[in-house]
């Protein structure tokens, strides 16, 4: 890992009225790196991954991809620079299979008059990229690819999700929770998929209330409380009980250490 984040914020404000959801906050993502975000309840988490998401304007503040600053207005304006987000809900649709759930948004179309004038979709090519991203990200045990969403398990729903983030985000992957609606055996699995994306070159920014999973997978761990970053720690240098101490206010927060 360098020392040049690829997704850096500095100094976001977001106020409603008289309640300040960001105070100033910053965060910095390395490359090649698991960041989880931990933090209480109404500490700011969740509004400042819609910041750098795009789903959020701040009031103040600057936010940089690959050390250029960057202005989101829309979702779709950090997705068009290689951010990609996959929140709580999920966002599938149960309706439509792997597939079309991968390409959502994204649909191809079938070259030639087929295409540009009858608007057809290039189904057996979105198939067989869509088995390939999942083949990947070592998915395997899916029975058809072509299967409806609704069909499949808790885990299996997550990790279409994240393989569609990984498809498509060419900077930055942001998981909002991944595992809160997962058993012992799909969130591992989970936990693995974000091994995985990480492996493959993308960074991850993890957002999780399970410290057991946070200090299994990050690299560094934000802690955000009160609307701004209290410090950066890893799980080498503080413990869990360090950890919920500093996000509580039981204990004074270190120098972040990076």
């Amino acid at each position: 890992m360098t020392d040049t984040p690829v997704l850096e914020a500095r100094g976001l404000t977001k106020r409603y009225g008289r309640v300040v959801a960001i105070d100033g906050s910053d965060i910095s993502l390395l490359p090649g790196e698991i960041l989880a975000v931990i933090g209480d309840n109404g500490a700011g988490k969740s509004s400042l991954i819609k910041a750098l998401s795009g789903a959020l304007i701040p009031d103040r503040g600057e936010i940089f991809l690959d050390g250029k600053p960057v202005h989101f207005r829309t979702p779709m304006d950090a997705r068009a620079a290689g951010i990609e987000t996959v929140y709580q809900t999920l966002a599938v649709a149960p309706g439509l299979d792997i597939a079309d759930n991968l390409f959502l948004g994204r649909e191809e179309r079938r070259s030639g008059p087929l295409g540009t004038i009858f608007r057809m979709l290039d189904r057996r090519h979105m198939r067989s990229e869509a088995a390939r991203h999942m083949s990947e990200l070592g998915v395997a045990t899916l029975q058809n690819i072509g299967q409806a969403v609704e069909s499949l398990s808790g885990g299996q729903r997550q990790a279409v999700a994240v393989a569609r983030s990984a498809a498509f985000g060419s900077k930055v992957v942001i998981l909002d929770e991944p595992t809160a609606a997962l058993g012992v055996k799909e969130g591992n699995r989970v936990l693995q998929l974000i091994r995985d994306v990480r492996d493959r070159g993308l960074p991850v920014i993890l957002i999780s209330h399970n410290m057991p999973h946070v200090f299994e997978v990050a690299d560094r761990i934000h802690i955000q409380r009160l609307g701004r970053r209290a410090t950066v720690i890893t799980p080498k240098s503080h413990s869990m009980s360090d950890a919920v101490a500093i996000m509580t206010g039981a204990a004074e927060p270190p120098p972040a250490t990076a």
